[in-house]
């Protein structure tokens, strides 16, 4: 048989053009995947919206991911780490162990239609003002891509989805990492909804927080005041010590309050009264050394108020810790994928939003855009802050919400009811299916990973929950 003889050059230029065909066919497949799967995730994400089920309450949301995932054969976790509504779904043929993580928990107080003005549900207590409805649906969405293209190329791999409940001030995610739920995972993925695209490098801050209990003596506030001892008192005593604190703590601290607890009448005086505090800093070592001193702020104000206090830690989060290696490669999937386009309804719907924002700090057009790379800090906290800490991490934002959204809004809840905010969940889901197979395709990117991971945290770095031993607060809610 005769064979054609094809010089040094044009061999080379074949292998490249057959290499590149290949990556289109293979990127052409996770595309087919990805629309395949789109209106069951998509149906998905408006359940868990229409739920709108809060921290450690996230029953039928959790239920309904795990019988998605447990459907495209994955195999499923209930009930981790002492939590009912966590678990972790699991498709393994060998390989590196890639995590991708999920949340599906609403906020109290914040229920609203999918409707650009206000308008108060009141078959709810609570909204998806963080987009997390979204979150949830676009990572297991992702995750079955990646089974789905695992088993279809014969690549060695296992994907974990990480159902993470009670990411709003419970935590969920530092429980299952002190029960040592990420200890053999290689690399760990995610994303958040967003008003904006981007896939930087960030970090975050550390925060603690605690509920201070205040006991006193009730009595008739006008007959018999001296035979009683206000708790509410106490509360205020130390709410005022703390704002004194303020001028003296690092800038880039935040402290914040509210009352939860302040007696029923304004003619007994209150022998029970509760405060709920944060604290928060870009360290970690920061944030135990002001939470300390704010703790003496509530034993002083007992003593000069002559009642007792006693606290609870709710909660606890590390700083995010940025993982660069991981980081640039997801960044390139989300340029390679672009940013979002709004069909005329859209553009509609986003004008009138965006009337309603007071210093939006964005215009209609930029979720069109995609945030160059680059270093960033954001003064909010997130329990993913403790997975950076034990397993290198990568994440992304899409644009779920009308550029200029604050987050914890209305307006948030309003366009994550939407196909705004649908189309922002298919993209995530795009990019995170991308950098998986990115990762599977060559492990030596993730070993690259750890290195970094392993010069960030230091030899003699050990991981301890700042919220120590506690249960999970499974009715922190209530």
């Amino acid at each position: 048989m005769r064979r054609t003889k094809i010089s040094f050059c044009r061999q080379t230029t074949y292998i490249i053009w057959l290499i590149a065909s290949l990556n289109i066919q293979a990127d052409s497949s996770l595309n087919l995947s990805i629309n395949k799967h789109q209106k069951t995730f998509e149906a998905a994400a408006m359940k868990i919206w229409d739920w709108a089920e809060v921290g450690y309450q996230e029953y039928k949301s959790s239920e309904l991911l795990k019988d998605e995932l447990r459907s495209n054969g994955f195999s499923i976790q209930s009930s981790v780490a002492e939590i009912p509504t966590a678990f972790i779904a699991e498709y393994s043929n060998g390989g590196p162990v890639i995590g991708i993580l999920g949340e599906y928990d609403a906020l109290p107080g914040l229920m609203q239609t999918a409707s650009p003005f206000k308008e108060i549900r009141h078959d709810v207590d609570a909204g998806h003002a963080c987009g997390h409805h979204l979150f949830g649906a676009a990572s297991a969405w992702a995750a079955v891509v990646i089974k789905e293209w695992l088993e279809r190329t014969g690549t060695k791999g296992t994907i974990r989805f990480y159902g993470t409940p009670a990411e709003e001030g419970g935590s969920g995610k530092v429980y299952m990492v002190r029960a040592g739920l990420f200890d053999d995972v290689d690399a760990v993925l995610h994303w958040h909804p967003s008003d904006s695209n981007g896939a930087n490098a960030e970090s975050s801050n550390s925060n603690k927080s605690a509920k201070f209990k205040f006991k006193g003596i009730s009595a008739h506030a006008a007959g018999s005041p001296h035979k009683g001892r206000s708790a509410l008192d106490g509360v205020e005593a130390m709410n005022i010590m703390v704002n004194m604190m303020r001028e003296h703590i690092p800038q880039e601290s935040r402290i914040h309050y509210v009352i939860t607890k302040g007696g029923l009448a304004p003619n007994v005086i209150p022998d029970l009264a509760e405060v709920y505090y944060y604290v928060r800093n870009p360290r970690r070592e920061k944030v135990e050394e002001i939470f300390d001193w704010v703790v003496k702020t509530a034993k002083g104000a007992a003593m000069g108020t002559e009642t007792s206090v006693s606290y609870e830690v709710m909660h606890g989060n590390y700083s995010k810790l940025p993982n660069h290696t991981l980081q640039k490669i997801m960044h390139k999937n989300l340029v390679m994928r672009g940013g979002i386009e709004y069909s005329k309804e859209e553009t509609a719907f986003a004008e009138k939003i965006y009337k309603t924002m007071i210093s939006p700090g964005g215009e209609i057009g930029d979720q069109e855009k995609v945030s160059p790379y680059r270093s960033s800090h954001t003064y909010g906290s997130t329990d993913v802050g403790d997975v950076s800490w034990v397993v290198p991490q990568a994440g992304l934002r899409t644009a779920t919400w009308v550029p200029g959204t604050a987050g914890h809004s209305w307006q948030g809840v309003a366009a994550g009811g939407t196909s705004i905010g649908l189309k922002g969940t298919k993209l995530a889901a795009q990019v995170i299916a991308d950098t998986a197979q990115d990762l599977f395709k060559d492990p030596s990117l993730i070993e690259a990973a750890n290195i970094e991971y392993q010069k960030r945290v230091g030899v003699n770095f050990e991981y301890y929950p700042l919220l120590g031993d506690r249960k999970p607060p499974l009715d922190y809610r209530n």
